[in-house]
This record gives structure tokens, sequence and C-alpha cells, in this order.
């Protein structure tokens, strides 16, 4: 029932403005079209089977290869790695039933609506971006993380990814 609540929530917030934020009752900044609380959580990055498995991404996809056990994403039409081992752990039991939907998308923005970019989440907007969940050392306070997860750390101000055993951390 919370799930269903969640995401009519959810659904009619799309529909009704171009900013969401999960977690917390609002957006700090109107540069902002997704923005997460401040809890020790993150966002988990959709599981595919391998990059080779992807079809009609466009640059700056992310996805977690549970082949390699890595965290992917799309840079001028190559993957590149952003985990430094492939000793992840994964498991897929819970997903292993369950068929995808291929059709299953959400945007976020001005023009969601009319946007035909391909993906899960889309984040349509030009001039706006999506702030990661804000964790203060992950590898220490987010108990039990999933394979795929992604934060920002706030200790070390760097991007932070979870493979299943090991986390990488990258600053710019």
């Amino acid at each position: 029932m919370k799930k269903t609540i969640l995401f009519t929530l959810l659904f009619t917030s799309l529909l009704s403005f171009s900013q969401v934020a999960i977690g917390k009752s609002n957006i700090t900044n109107p540069s902002v079209s997704l923005e997460f609380g401040n809890e020790n959580r993150g966002i988990l990055l959709p599981w595919v089977t391998s990059v080779s498995s992807v079809t009609g991404a466009v640059d700056g996809t992310i996805i977690y290869d549970i082949t390699d056990k890595k965290i992917k994403y799309l840079k001028a039409g190559f993957w590149f790695d952003l985990t430094i081992d492939n000793t992840g752990i994964v498991d897929t039991s819970l997903q292993n039933t369950l068929t995808d939907v291929s059709s299953a998308k959400t945007s976020i923005g001005t023009n969601a609506a009319t946007d035909s970019t391909p993906g899960i989440l889309v984040l349509t907007d030009t001039n706006k971006a999506m702030v990661l969940p804000k964790v203060s050392s992950p590898h220490l306070n987010i108990i039990s993380p999933s394979s795929g997860i992604m934060v920002y750390d706030t200790t070390a101000h760097q991007l932070a990814v979870f493979n299943g055993t090991v986390w990488s951390f990258w600053k710019p």
C-alpha cells in the first residue's frame, strides 16, 4: 500500500512540477531537477546483464553491469568503468522471476511529457541537474549497501559507488 501511495504521489508530482524531491519536502536550489533527502541511503542504478544488452543508450547513461560487477557510464559512445575491481557480489534472486517492461520510463523536467530520450529515469531539463543522495563516509554509514548503489560522500567530497563488495571513490 505504501508503495502504491508513493508511486501515485511521485507520478502526480511529475505531472505538476519540473522539480522533484525524494525523502524531503522541497528542492533547495532552482537549478535542480531531482534531489534526495539526507538519510544514509543512495540511488540504486539499473542492473543490466551486460553493456551489450543496453540498446539506444545516450551519453550520460549510468548502469550496473552484473556480469562484470562494475558501475559504468556512457561517454562519447563508449562505456567507462567507475569501479576499482570486479570482485562484487550480485544477488539477483529478487529480480530473476520478474520481466522488464521495455516501455517503463519516468521523466522529470519541463518537457517530460514529450521527451523521447531512452531510459528508466530521464531528467529532461537542459539547465538543471540531479543532486545525488548525500552521505557522510558512506563506506562507514550505509549498513548493508546494495550492489550498484551510488552516493555523494560529503566527508571526502567525492562520488562513491559500491559494486557489491568494494566501494570506489572518484574526485573530479
